[in-house]
């Protein structure tokens, strides 16, 4: 079957033949994607029962993610380097879930069903073959990313807790010791599992660089219907083992560049801001690094002591506490919303930017930054759905 001439998008976007068809299916099933997730979902157990054990109990928590995930890829199939940062970290992430090889076919097909069933008018031959060959460029790059981490890195790691400090109703300091070194870069994060929640994960970040006594840091903040969140803060306890995937993430320091860092850190979102800052100081740079940690309240800044002698003990960093609520008080405390704080003490034009917090908190200082004429690629944050996903994908 030939293959149709590329074309335009209806944001101006041009795209290849294959990626204009795949386009139009995501299009046409975005106002259905529950039903067609669902349908998804019983294609795949039904057929292939046998895949259930690789998916939590309840379903409710895994939703979207998987069907997410392919369609999020499709979507990328026109720019090569995301994509195969995306399906890389995807591929080496799932081997922790038990995937193998043999499952990416059965996948495929509750896929085809799927769309074949929701996107009733833009279906047709030519458009499964380009989902055809869509799919099967994805898995390969996945199994292959898969393999070749198998060779240097095992599937998961078992990290015991060593210490819980609770530092308000709802936030915890955890410090794990793994059960073999674990590598990863100061910015980065993981995939976490507690015994509690067999199969259910959260991302969480490095609240730290990498320690010569090889222990991991995680701040935890317990949201509500928060199944692992909730388990971490208010149930874990020294001696627990839970289970880490590997290190993934790409918002980490440029060591080549001799830019400032310009640091948005929300919430617990201050966790791998703390841990950029530690990996400048490890560099020996004197860069500066500008620190905007932003809460509710001061209440809710609730590492602001830590941060605040690490501004203490480097003089080329800067930390600038932000809340949204409450007088301006403490030392350097500052009272507004975090990205019209930014943009007031700007501009940046010799800093790149590290966000790090809330999906909503990212968007908009995204937006901010650029609105102050930085360009895109010196804007650093993790994929923002990533920020809240659980279950195999």
């Amino acid at each position: 079957m030939d293959a149709p001439a590329t074309g335009w998008t209806e944001d101006g976007t041009h795209r290849s033949a294959d990626a204009v068809l795949i386009h139009h299916t995501l299009t046409e099933i975005s106002p259905v994607a529950d039903q067609a997730t669902s349908y998804f979902y019983a294609l795949l157990f039904i057929r292939h029962p046998e895949l259930r054990d690789l998916f939590p109990v309840a379903m409710d928590v895994q939703r979207d993610r998987l069907l997410r995930a392919i369609l999020t890829a499709a979507d990328r199939l026109d720019d090569p380097r995301s994509l195969a940062e995306y399906l890389g970290e995807l591929g080496r992430g799932h081997r922790k879930y038990g995937t193998l090889p043999m499952h990416y076919p059965a996948v495929g097909e509750a896929l085809m069903g799927a769309l074949s069933r929701y996107a009733t008018t833009t279906w047709d031959g030519e458009t499964e073959a380009a989902w055809v060959r869509a799919y099967t460029a994805i898995s390969q790059i996945m199994i292959d990313a898969a393999a070749e981490d198998e060779q240097r890195a095992p599937a998961l790691w078992h990290a015991e807790v060593v210490s819980h400090d609770l530092r308000t109703r709802d936030i915890a300091v955890l410090t794990l010791c793994p059960d073999q070194a674990y590598p990863f870069l100061a910015g980065q994060y993981t995939a976490v599992e507690t015994p509690w929640w067999p199969r259910v994960w959260r991302h969480y970040s490095f609240a730290s660089a990498p320690r010569p006594d090889g222990l991991l840091t995680f701040h935890i903040k317990a949201v509500p219907a928060g199944w692992v969140s909730n388990a971490l803060v208010h149930r874990a306890r020294p001696g627990d083992i839970l289970r880490l995937g590997p290190p993934t993430g790409s918002m980490t320091v440029d060591h080549s560049t001799h830019n400032g860092l310009l640091c948005l850190g929300g919430g617990t979102g201050i966790a791998p801001i703390k841990a950029l800052v530690e990996d400048v100081a490890a560099h020996g740079d004197r860069r500066p690094v500008e620190v905007f940690y932003g809460a509710r309240s001061d209440h809710d800044l609730y590492d602001i002591e830590t941060m605040m002698r690490l501004q203490d003990t480097f003089p080329w960093l800067v930390v600038r506490p932000v809340v949204a609520t409450g007088p301006e008080t403490a030392r350097g405390l500052m009272r507004g919303l975090l990205p019209e704080a930014v943009r007031q003490r700007g501009p940046w034009h010799e800093y790149d930017a590290y966000l790090s917090g809330p999906p909503g908190m990212i968007r908009s200082g995204v937006d901010a930054l650029r609105g102050t004429g930085m360009p895109a690629e010196r804007i650093r944050h993790d994929f923002i759905e990533d920020l809240t996903t659980t279950g195999p994908a």
